[in-house]
């Protein structure tokens, strides 16, 4: 039986790029190239870790920040890491990097060298909004005294 081949779902794609442009406008509020900001990440009381955004570049129609989180698991996992490029003109936050790999299409032929998923792109940009939704639900910035 012959699988058939994923098509890329624009719509969902840009919804997903959409949300994660207002999630990230909310947690970095007016933060310049080269400032960051800190969130602790709770769970049930319990400390999960905090959340790092760092401006990397701005300029009037693009923004570059790198997400990452640190906690108790570094020396024995590779904490996740992502550059995020920030269009202010259309209002979308796009992942390009993740963990050190870089440009991601919006397919991919299954298996592959890399055992990238068929939608990879979608499935990397979900997850930072889940990331950043988790972030905004029940983090607490260490840099101001609530986050905005």
């Amino acid at each position: 039986m012959s699988r058939s081949a994923y098509v890329t779902d624009l719509r969902t794609l840009q919804g997903e790029c959409s949300a994660n442009f207002l999630r990230l406008m909310r947690l970095l509020g007016d933060l310049e190239a080269g400032e960051s900001r800190e969130v602790e990440l709770v769970n049930d009381g319990r400390g999960l870790g905090v959340l790092s955004l760092e401006v990397l570049e701005r300029a009037p129609y693009t923004s570059i920040v790198r997400v990452s989180q640190r906690g108790v698991l570094d020396s024995l996992i590779d904490t996740p890491c992502m550059r995020v490029h920030l269009y202010h003109d259309v209002r979308m936050a796009e992942v390009t990097d993740f963990q050190r790999q870089r440009h991601f299409h919006g397919r991919y032929r299954y298996p592959n060298a890399r055992m990238h998923q068929p939608d990879e792109k979608l499935q990397l940009n979900r997850f930072l909004g889940e990331w950043l939704e988790h972030g905004l639900a029940h983090g607490h910035s260490l840099d101001l005294p609530e986050l905005p």
